[in-house]
């Protein structure tokens, strides 16, 4: 772990994937839609509350450990969902479960992944997996049968993709889907020879060319078919009646994640829904969604304090996963720096990032004077660009 010992923060995985991945594979994780405003503005707006610290609070010892559907997580972060790991980092889904699942953290696995749903199921128990769903009843039960069969017990489903984004950021940085072999992604791979031989031909030699293994109840085109468009099509017909109808069939617990209005939080937690994540997808959506921390209280208040409410979208310090909890949310969900602790240093990468997500929030617990995230509430927080308290 020592030559992991320059990375002090999460921050810092950022600029050595940067300079590990071919610059196609990195603008896909790193990009955002259009100008990236919803992209940027995840991050200004944890700038605009400030903590009102308590001192003198004798606390030789903090619990970052949160409660969520009967089981206790050792800390308020997971990692989120974030396809096609596996061309970041060898076996990237695999190497991000085993890291959650070790460290007592959630950990949700994309149905746009390259590693087949089962494989991670059974190796890495208590995942959660998150889905695409279609507007089609039969591949619906189909697919929730699949996802049960595995073991999931937590299914997550994203509906804030009624049709796909304006991507210009995949196009500039040249990554297409399906990927398209040409002379610069070559060169892009001969120039990042760690990758290439570590990951890519790696995946070649022992498991064959990528398929998107997890879009369908079998498995999906490859990742060069240009049937790979077919598998991200649209779903513009997915509605709350589909919801309804997988409420009433799948027996785990469900979490629905895109909402940002607080009637489509309320109408998922009348329907049955066990969890909402406010998200504007990292970004990667509509560009100009606000963050999720904009609606976060008006949601919680909506909902009452009991329902859990999560939150993704621009989280890289323990100080933005408490102004998160202190708002109300039950837990944060982290995605881009796990998958490029995942890229530059595979598994003892992802623990490295989540021990320093965690000394964070540990630190600044004792700072702030509470004694664990349970105990956070808007007393704790001031929002300092309207000069007002929260």
């Amino acid at each position: 772990m020592s030559r992991l010992g320059r990375f002090l923060a999460l921050g810092d995985f950022e600029a050595a994937a940067k300079r590990h991945l071919p610059r196609p594979v990195f603008g896909y994780v790193s990009g955002a839609s259009e100008e990236g405003r919803s992209f940027h503005s995840n991050r200004t707006i944890l700038n605009e509350y400030g903590f009102v610290t308590r001192v003198l609070r004798d606390m030789p010892t903090r619990s970052q450990q949160v409660e969520l559907f009967g089981k206790t997580y050792a800390s308020a972060f997971g990692i989120a969902p974030m396809g096609i790991n596996a061309l970041s980092a060898y076996r990237g889904d695999l190497v991000l479960a085993r890291a959650a699942m070790e460290a007592g953290i959630v950990s949700v696995m994309s149905s746009a992944s390259l590693i087949a749903l089962e494989e991670v199921g059974r190796q890495c128990p208590g995942t959660w997996f998150q889905a695409y769903l279609p507007a089609e009843d039969a591949r619906i039960d189909a697919m929730l049968d699949r996802i049960e069969g595995a073991g999931f017990e937590v299914l997550m489903i994203t509906v804030d993709v009624p049709v796909p984004a304006n991507r210009e950021n995949n196009v500039r940085a040249g990554f297409t889907a399906p990927l398209r072999p040409s002379a610069r992604l070559a060169w892009q791979g001969l120039s990042r020879p760690r990758w290439l031989w570590g990951t890519f031909l790696r995946t070649l030699l022992f498991h064959g060319v990528p398929h998107f293994e997890n879009t369908h109840p079998v498995r999906g085109a490859s990742l060069i078919s240009s049937k790979a468009v077919r598998d991200l099509a649209s779903r513009e017909r997915f509605s709350w009646s589909h919801i309804d109808r997988i409420r009433q069939r799948w027996r785990g617990r469900l979490v629905i994640k895109g909402v940002l209005h607080v009637d489509d939080a309320l109408q998922a937690q009348a329907l049955g829904v066990d969890a909402v994540i406010l998200s504007n997808h990292g970004g990667r959506q509509l560009d100009g969604a606000v963050p999720a921390l904009a609606v976060l209280e008006q949601v919680v208040a909506a909902v009452g304090s009991q329902y859990p409410i999560l939150v993704d979208g621009g989280f890289r310090r323990g100080t933005d996963i408490l102004k998160a909890l202190s708002l109300g949310a039950r837990m944060v969900l982290v995605g881009r720096p796990f998958n490029y602790a995942a890229a530059v240093a595979g598994e003892d990468g992802v623990r490295h990032a989540i021990s320093l997500l965690k000394a964070e929030i540990d630190r600044d617990l004792a700072l702030l004077g509470v004694a664990s995230c349970a105990a956070l509430g808007p007393q704790n927080l001031v929002r300092m660009s309207q000069g007002h308290e929260n």
